[in-house]
């Protein structure tokens, strides 16, 4: 089954992503230390999609990346 999108942006939001609304019901997460940002579409309670699943994922690992980047 699924997760829901509400823990795909929980996901984001625990991670450190900054958050801003955008049309609708969708929301933009980025951060700081990553170049792209990511939309996350639709109702808290709608399936996610495998895409939101491979964005959080390369996002997430790009956020992982840039930290060690900057460790001294």
């Amino acid at each position: 089954m699924p997760r829901k999108k509400r823990d795909i942006r929980n996901a984001y939001r625990a991670a450190g992503f900054a958050e801003r609304h955008g049309k609708g019901d969708h929301t933009i997460f980025s951060h700081p230390l990553v170049d792209e940002h990511a939309t996350v579409d639709g109702r808290d309670g709608e399936d996610a999609f495998q895409y939101d699943e491979r964005i959080l994922r390369r996002l997430l690992k790009k956020k992982q990346e840039a930290e060690r980047r900057q460790q001294p």
